[in-house]
């Protein structure tokens, strides 16, 4: 049995214990549990250096959460800090016009686990997603369900709902192939997902 780098791992636990006490729905929690039990097995390790964008830059900001909000939160953002390093931040290639003017330097996604991830494997991804202040996120959708932990302020839309606003520590679920977006507010959004692309039967 392979092992998972220390650091990533570190960061896999600390995952695994905040969107266990913030997911609070049936379907976020069962999707969770399922994600979580199928990341206990490491996948392969990717070689070579992380990469930034400009707009990483606004990393500190949308990092700077009060310790003392909560224990689980501040464990998962000091975990990520030490895999950050190792990550490749990239622009979404494909977009629309509901993307905001300032999308595509305004924005950064890095995968942590999944495809061109730290741990390369096609049956789950976790990863991240950075917005500059007042940036708005293109509508898209995925066939594989998903929760989201929002660690900042920032509005999130689900079909053709209203905007709606989680909080720091605040987390969702998308239904698979539910059309949805996100926008930044006065301050950098940051937030993790998770996803189940290979869904357990």
């Amino acid at each position: 049995m392979s092992l998972r780098e220390e650091s990533l791992q570190r960061f896999v636990d600390a995952a695994s214990l905040a969107f266990d006490q913030f997911a609070k729905a049936p379907e976020s929690r069962r999707s969770i549990r399922q994600f979580f039990a199928a990341l206990e097995r490491p996948g392969i390790a990717r070689a070579g250096q992380g990469s930034r964008l400009p707009v990483c830059a606004q990393l500190d900001v949308a990092l700077a959460v009060d310790p003392s909000y909560d224990p689980s939160l501040a464990r998962l953002i000091e975990a990520f800090k030490g895999i950050e390093p190792m990550l490749e931040w990239r622009r979404r290639t494909k977009y629309d016009h509901t993307a905001g003017d300032n999308f595509v330097d305004g924005h950064a996604n890095a995968m942590i686990v999944g495809p061109g991830g730290l741990e390369e494997r096609s049956d789950l991804w976790l990863g991240v997603t950075l917005l500059a202040p007042h940036v708005r996120y293109p509508d898209h959708d995925h066939p594989p369900e998903e929760v989201y932990l929002v660690l900042s302020e920032g509005e999130f839309q689900q079909g053709e709902g209203d905007w709606f606003s989680p909080g720091i520590g605040g987390s969702f679920y998308n239904i698979p192939g539910i059309k949805h977006a996100m926008r930044s507010v006065d301050t950098p959004l940051f937030a993790f997902w998770a996803l189940l692309a290979e869904r357990p039967h």
